[in-house]
């Protein structure tokens, strides 16, 4: 089965250069880097926040976690909060629930990125299944999804 289609499509109509990478069933950001064979730092896992009753999507690497409290002051909002899958699952109708890719554009969501994953050569994540990944360069990620640099992850 090919990766997401939706994403597929919009890497090959931006001339993205990526890899598809099936690896065995995993549900964690730790299990599918452990599963990949990959360092979780090298991991992009899409966190889905609640900021004033809005979603946001924050990418961070799956060896970090958000710290809200640095999130709410970024976002300049009163309340940031984890989202819970029941909440966002809609946003995502082609994705199984926790294995949606941090390409928030493809979804018209906000995104912000943790500035460790600027650091990365290469970057994975996610394409829309427990057993589908996609490997590419952090700047072409950068370039096709846009998103807002910040510092916002912890260990």
């Amino acid at each position: 089965m090919p990766i997401l289609k939706r994403l597929e499509d919009y890497l090959k109509k931006n001339n993205a250069k990526y890899k598809e990478v099936v690896h065995p069933e995993a549900y964690t950001a730790q299990e599918v880097a452990a599963a990949m064979h990959v360092h979780g730092k090298d991991l992009a896992k899409p966190v889905m926040i609640k900021a004033d009753g809005s979603f946001v999507m924050a990418v961070v690497p799956a060896s970090r976690k958000v710290d809200f409290e640095k999130l709410k002051d970024i976002l300049m909002k009163k309340e940031v909060r984890l989202a819970t899958e029941d909440e966002f699952k809609s946003l995502f109708p082609d994705c199984e629930p926790g294995a949606e890719p941090p390409f928030g554009n493809l979804y018209a969501l906000d995104t912000l990125v943790d500035k460790k994953l600027t650091n990365e050569g290469h970057i994975f994540f996610n394409a829309g299944t427990h057993y589908e990944a996609v490997e590419m360069d952090y700047k072409d990620y950068a370039r096709l999804v846009k998103p807002r640099v910040e510092d916002f992850a912890a260990h």
